[in-house]
């Protein structure tokens, strides 16, 4: 069975992005993927900082999601934008997993696949953040797939159940999910 992970960039309480990811969770969970929706918040990771890397090595929230990224076949990631840029927590949790161990284990991004979404209540949904996401991602070794959507505004998209409003949408996001488990069986 097909594993993926899904989290968003943000740490905000009711954040666009955590409840869009978890739409496309559920395509991919309806795919039938073992789906595994995490909050990168709860990690609990400290900026990262190299002097406190040699001193106290991996912080267990890192350790942690270096486990679940290699555990996970596929991604499934939604990235707010902060400044036409990446989350400080998004690119605070990848410095950290992208840390070599020093048991020589693999990367856990390299050869890894994920689509990319993103959420905004601004025209363009978050759609220049996921450039530097992808950019990042690419480096590290990531299969991007190309089926990245982004959804403008967000503050207005949602019902009171964490869905999207619009039946369109909504589908095309589930479809993501559907998307990275069809990939990921054929490979």
């Amino acid at each position: 069975m097909v594993k993926v992970l899904a989290f968003s960039g943000s740490g905000r309480r009711q954040s666009y992005n955590q409840r869009l990811v978890a739409i496309a969770a559920a395509g991919a969970h309806r795919a039938g993927a073992e789906v595994t929706l995490i909050n990168l918040q709860d990690l609990n990771l400290p900026i990262f900082n190299e002097d406190e890397e040699a001193e106290q090595g991996l912080p267990p929230g890192a350790v942690g999601f270096k486990r679940l990224l290699r555990q996970h076949d596929g991604w499934l990631i939604a990235c707010p934008e902060y400044n036409s840029s990446i989350t400080p927590l998004l690119k605070n949790a990848i410095d950290w997993a992208s840390r070599p161990e020093p048991n020589g284990a693999a990367s856990p991004f390299r050869g890894k696949t994920t689509i990319l979404m993103s959420a905004s209540p601004g025209q363009l949904g978050g759609l220049r953040g996921l450039f530097h996401v992808r950019d990042i991602l690419y480096n590290l070794g990531t299969i991007i797939l190309p089926q990245q959507r982004s959804l403008t505004h967000a503050d207005l998209a949602f019902n009171d159940h964490d869905q999207l409003q619009d039946e369109a949408q909504q589908e095309a996001f589930l479809n993501l999910g559907r998307s990275l488990v069809n990939y990921l069986e054929r490979t």
